[in-house]
């Protein structure tokens, strides 16, 4: 919990006390390599902090294969923004790509909290900007370069996801089969 309390922290909006009265709202959840955090087409009603571990974000293409679109790493909050806000069936799934601990918030505490804590609403806001922000820059690097380009760019972003997340969930990423990252290690150990 050491972790979502910094965060609350973030930008100092929230006072210690403030802090102390949300954090006894989340929830602990511990989910296992697999585990859902949030399904598709579930309306998504709760956020989730990543205190340790990695949750993918993935949806399913006409043929039903799951394309990873982002991860959420160790100290991010995540939710479907747009199933959240409109309460419609998400067409996102959330889950643990590897072991991963969690503290969940339900909407309904979050709405009571903002009207208690006016602060918490800007909070809110504050991580919710920086946290589209922070995908619209970890996205850039994927719209150029050849595979291998886009591999070492990610293993240079986020060289502890390359070594925790299982390789299938990063060439789903990186938009490149399996086999394809497969040999690009390969050739990279080789050099």
């Amino acid at each position: 919990m050491n972790k979502l309390q910094s965060a609350l922290g973030f930008g100092g909006v929230l006072t210690q006390e403030d802090i102390s009265r949300a954090l006894a709202h989340f929830k602990y959840k511990k989910l296992q390599p697999g585990d859902y955090f949030h399904p598709i087409n579930k309306i998504a009603n709760e956020i989730a902090f990543v205190e340790q571990g990695v949750l993918r974000v993935y949806a399913c293409d006409d043929s039903g294969n799951e394309i990873t679109k982002y991860f959420i790493k160790e100290n991010q909050f995540g939710v479907d923004l747009v199933s959240y806000h409109a309460s419609k069936p998400s067409k996102d799934a959330f889950q643990a790509a590897i072991t991963s601990e969690i503290y969940v918030i339900h909407k309904s505490v979050i709405e009571k909290l903002c009207e208690e804590i006016p602060n918490f609403y800007i909070f809110l806001k504050s991580a919710t900007e920086v946290q589209l922000l922070n995908k619209i820059k970890d996205n850039d690097f994927l719209n150029f370069g050849d595979a291998k380009t886009k591999y070492l760019e990610f293993v240079n972003r986020y060289p502890t996801l390359a070594q925790q997340v299982p390789q299938q969930y990063i060439a789903s990423y990186l938009k490149i089969t399996p086999q394809s990252l497969s040999r690009i290690r390969k050739s990279l150990l080789k050099n």
